[in-house]
């Protein structure tokens, strides 16, 4: 999709259609001489967020059709807002036009800017306009000929609305990436594919991306990840990727997925039914890839590192077993006492190797528990921190985007759940807390960082009719880096002189 910014009167454009509110549409109408017709489709409208309302007007016209969004000319709330701009997504997506205009500008929206009201919207546009058909034999039609959005807006504010049309664009960009490798089925999504198309982000200026094959992870003492990785003929990768958009005496940021291409459970093994679903299990690193995706896009002003443990979790003769004792790369040693519970096998290898870039802070993304799923459904991503203040940061930044999250309590009390007569710990913790014993497992290996883990197993797909990966928390991360970016090129104050 293009974005493009116009400024002046609404009534003045020419569009194939205009997104708007019931009192725009009426000045439009009334211009075009065709106050009746309009006001005889209203009829049976009601001006309520969520609904919508098309208006053909009769050629010529400079505008040919209203697409009326009930409640954008009423205070709104953030949420409110939401659901407008997702029904008009959503009725733009069936429409046989080239260019529509947007005017979400005009939205009164209770503690919401300009940014936030238009990066809503299109972030609503780019999840709903994404299609994946690459698999079917047959051509599948386009839902959409829609190929640019016009953001309107007044002169002060057109620098500030190009901004935000470019970093809707990396947005997209990244979401499509994430998406298109969570929906790739698992004999063409494994780690070596995985690695291929990061490769592709080498083509950017300023990034540089490497891979550890399995045996330089063993060299380096990668005993929990080669557990998971040795069950599968296909090997297991941990992939670098390394933008380097700030200045180089800053620190960077890490972002560390999960990468289970695909998760039979191992010896441990998962039942049948919806074991097809068992492919998005790498869309964490789908996600840290897509945000990474995105940072590259807009050429935000940061230093990132984006590693992703890649690796399949299969029960042949050479897998682990439950009891097998393995030692971590941080010298730690793990029972597995269940081999389903494998993303933090490869995680926490991959967080220890995490530790050589001096990292600022570091963020894994993981499609970790079904726990999470009880405890949160599919509307939030849970996050983990030992750093309650980090915590706040990503949860705003999934507030504002929409891509929501809440924390979790990552409390002591619950390491004993971990405790091994065998090894220092154990790799699940039992049937209580789910969730929470796995993030506490994965704090072990993370004590010297500022660290959060995003449990994302209720967010990161849908199932059953809708089934596909969401893209979820692409749209978070990149947020979170927008705002470290910011935050890292705001000039230092100083001190006033006595």
């Amino acid at each position: 999709m293009k974005y493009s910014i116009k400024t002046g009167a609404v009534t003045e454009l020419n569009s194939d259609a205009i997104v708007c509110d019931a009192t725009t549409a009426s000045k439009i109408a009334k211009q075009a001489d065709q106050a009746d017709l309009y006001a005889a489709a209203l009829a049976d409208f009601k001006n309520k967020p969520g609904q919508t309302l098309l208006v053909h007007l009769p050629e010529p016209t400079k505008i040919n059709r209203l697409l009326v969004v009930g409640g954008l000319d009423t205070n709104l709330s953030k949420t409110e807002f939401r659901n407008c701009v997702q029904a008009a997504a959503t009725r733009l997506h069936g429409l046989p036009i080239m260019q529509a205009i947007w005017t979400c500008h005009q939205a009164k929206v209770k503690g919401a800017d300009l940014a936030w009201k238009c990066s809503n919207a299109l972030a609503a546009v780019a999840q709903k306009f994404y299609t994946f058909g690459e698999h079917k034999t047959k051509s599948v039609p386009k839902p959409s000929t829609l190929a640019n959005l016009v953001l309107v807006g007044d002169a002060r504010s057109r620098s500030a609305l190009m901004q935000l049309a470019k970093r809707a664009v990396a947005l997209e960009e990244g979401l499509q990436f994430a998406r298109d490798l969570g929906n790739q089925p698992p004999n063409v999504c494994h780690p070596t594919y995985l690695h291929a198309e990061a490769k592709r982000l080498a083509s950017a200026a300023k990034v540089k991306v490497s891979a550890l094959d399995e045996k330089r992870m063993t060299s380096l003492g990668m005993g929990a990840f080669m557990s998971v990785s040795q069950g599968s003929d296909q090997p297991g990768k941990m992939i670098i990727i390394e933008y380097n958009g700030g200045p180089a005496s800053k620190k960077p940021v890490v972002l560390v997925g999960k990468g289970i291409t695909f998760d039979t459970g191992g010896i441990s093994l998962k039942p049948g039914a919806g074991m097809d679903e068992m492919k998005f299990d790498m869309c964490g690193a789908a996600s840290v890839l897509g945000a990474t995706k995105a940072a590259i896009e807009a050429k935000l002003p940061i230093n990132l590192v984006c590693i992703v443990a890649a690796a399949e979790n299969m029960p042949s003769g050479d897998a682990s077993r439950p009891g097998d004792i393995v030692t971590t790369m941080s010298g730690q040693t793990v029972e597995i006492l269940n081999t389903d519970a494998e993303g933090r096998l490869v995680l926490c290898d991959a967080l220890t190797y995490a530790k050589k870039f001096d990292p600022e802070v570091v963020v894994d993304v993981a499609t970790l528990t079904g726990a999470v799923i009880v405890a949160l459904g599919s509307k939030a991503s849970a996050v983990y921190s030992n750093d309650d203040r980090f915590a706040s940061e990503l949860i705003e930044a999934g507030e504002y985007s929409g891509d929501r999250a809440w924390q979790m309590p990552l409390w002591d009390e619950y390491q004993p759940q971990l405790k091994s007569n065998f090894a220092d710990m154990a790799n699940i913790g039992g049937r209580e807390a789910g969730s929470i014993t796995a993030a506490c497992f994965l704090a072990r290996y993370t004590e010297e960082m500022t660290w959060a883990h995003m449990d994302v197993a209720g967010t990161a797909f849908k199932g059953g009719g809708a089934k596909g990966a969401t893209g979820r928390p692409v749209g978070l991360l990149f947020r979170f880096l927008c705002e470290r970016a910011a935050r890292k090129a705001a000039p230092k104050r100083r001190a006033k002189k006595a």
